[in-house]
């Protein structure tokens, strides 16, 4: 019997139509759009208080969880009367009216549009300028293993309840770990990233083998603390997401008695419903808990004191005041010229010094980060040469820029499975180059297009004697996501 081209279901007193019920999202478990809808509606007091009267970014997956997603920040023109939106206004000056998902026909029906995970914004409709949660992003770098994330994520529940604010774990439903908390709606979104840096570098002091606040991927260790998840646009998958991974893993709500022995790989789309109606919601008493970002911010204030510099912003942001240069420490220039260029583009004098003490921090961090780790100074790389493109393109593995790294490129993709296959080719070509590289060595980096994410690798050939590195080839996936880009 052929498959039933579309269902209507009756969901909180509204018909919603899911089209294509039968089409399979999730080939290695089976599970199709239906089942999808089935599991948000079976866990939707959880889900609803993640997602529920927020403005969401609709991350949809029209060719399921192992195809490529794109992001649709506005809302379809197309829609049911009864989805609400509400304007949000973004760094780069551009505005739209987002999806706010208010009961469960809101659920199932950004579910249809193919949506596998929610990705709300840390704001309520009502007040979109002062975000109600800080977002502890616990990213692991390559190779580090489960148990440190978990440890990591203890240490940040500490540094959060001596601040006064009480953490809510949640497995990532990826590789790592969330801690939310609740926070009054009284701060901005800059100082409420201002109040995660300070988390990320205190869970740094604290951890410094376990964890870093490092941005730049050459300076990172063990789990990063990624604070730029609360700059203003960034989304999170919310609790009880599902995961566009293969085995249909959820974003879990924990409490903090299991963290310790979590294992993420138990929580997925069939185990969840089942340990929600058992258990009910461990993030049940969040709204109730919502504390200050005075003590953080009091942190802050005495990290700058000492001449640390705000950490860099991400790469679409404009420049802000205080943050340090914003370049890879194997690319900076030498602190001198470095510095002249913070005090040319601040301006007025004053701002100029300030930026000029800024860029001093930052270099004499970065000299200290270089000699703990025996790389080279970042002086030198004014001197170096730029690593050479693959033939037939203009950009190296560093853009323009100069870089102390031999780095090569591998492949530009469009999927991050054909950028794999890239990868796996190059490696049987060189196997003995291969067994030198360390997992931090492989950069694997998800790119941003005009409206979805394209891939591309890199490798750090650090750990390969000079005589023995191969040299820049031509690309083993080579996507250009600009091809056709209409001027």
């Amino acid at each position: 019997m052929a498959e039933p081209k579309k269902v209507v279901l009756e969901v909180a007193g509204r018909e919603v139509a899911i089209s294509n019920p039968g089409k399979l999202f999730f080939p290695r478990t089976g599970h199709t759009k239906l089942d999808m809808v089935r599991y948000y509606l079976a866990v939707a007091p959880g889900a609803l208080a993640g997602v529920g009267g927020r403005p969401m970014a609709l991350k949809r997956f029209v060719n399921g969880a192992e195809g490529e997603a794109f992001f649709q920040k506005r809302a379809p023109e197309k829609r049911p009367d009864w989805v609400e939106t509400v304007e949000l206004r973004f760094p780069s000056g551009r505005t739209a009216d987002e999806v706010v998902v208010g009961d469960e026909a809101g659920l199932a029906w950004v579910i249809n549009l193919g949506c596998i995970d929610l990705n709300p914004h840390p704001v309520r409709a009502a007040d979109v300028d002062h975000p109600d949660e800080l977002r502890v992003d616990l990213d692991p770098v390559p190779g580090v293993e489960w148990p440190q994330i978990r440890d990591v994520a203890m240490v940040a529940a500490g540094v959060l309840a001596d601040f006064g604010l009480t953490g809510w774990p949640k497995t990532s439903g990826s590789r790592g770990l969330h801690v939310y908390a609740r926070i009054e709606p009284r701060w901005s979104f800059g100082d409420v990233r201002r109040a995660a840096v300070a988390v990320a570098r205190e869970i740094e002091r604290r951890a410094p083998e376990l964890a870093t606040s490092k941005w730049w991927k050459e300076e990172r260790h063990g789990v990063f603390v990624d604070y730029n998840q609360n700059a203003k646009d960034r989304t999170v998958a919310s609790a009880y997401s599902i995961r566009p991974v293969p085995d249909a893993r959820v974003s879990t709500p924990l409490t903090w008695a299991e963290v310790p022995s979590c294992d993420p790989a138990e929580y997925t789309i069939d185990t969840v419903p089942a340990r929600f109606a058992a258990l009910g919601d461990p993030w049940a008493g969040m709204d109730e808990a919502a504390g200050s970002l005075d003590g953080l911010l009091e942190l802050a204030r005495r990290d700058e004191a000492a001449g640390v510099p705000d950490a860099p912003w991400p790469p679409h942001y404009e420049k802000q005041t205080g943050e340090a240069p914003r370049v890879q420490p194997s690319k900076r220039r030498a602190p001198s010229a470095a510095s002249s260029a913070e005090a040319s583009s601040a301006g007025a004098s004053s701002a100029g010094a300030s930026s000029a003490g800024a860029s001093s921090a930052s270099a004499s961090l970065a000299s200290a980060s270089a000699a703990s780790s025996g790389s080279a100074p970042a002086a030198s790389a004014a001197s170096a040469s730029p690593a050479p493109p693959a033939p037939g393109k203009t950009t190296g593995p560093t853009g323009r820029r100069r870089s102390t790294m031999p780095l090569i490129e591998i492949a530009r993709a469009a999927t991050k499975d054909e950028a794999m296959a890239g990868l796996e080719r190059w490696k049987a070509r060189h196997a003995a180059v291969w067994s030198r590289l360390e997992p931090a060595d492989v950069l694997v980096d998800g790119m941003r297009g005009r409206s979805s994410v394209w891939y591309r690798i890199r490798l750090n050939l650090r750990h390969v004697p000079e005589a023995e590195r191969p040299p820049q080839e031509p690309l083993e996936v080579d996507y250009d996501p600009w091809q056709n880009l209409s001027r």
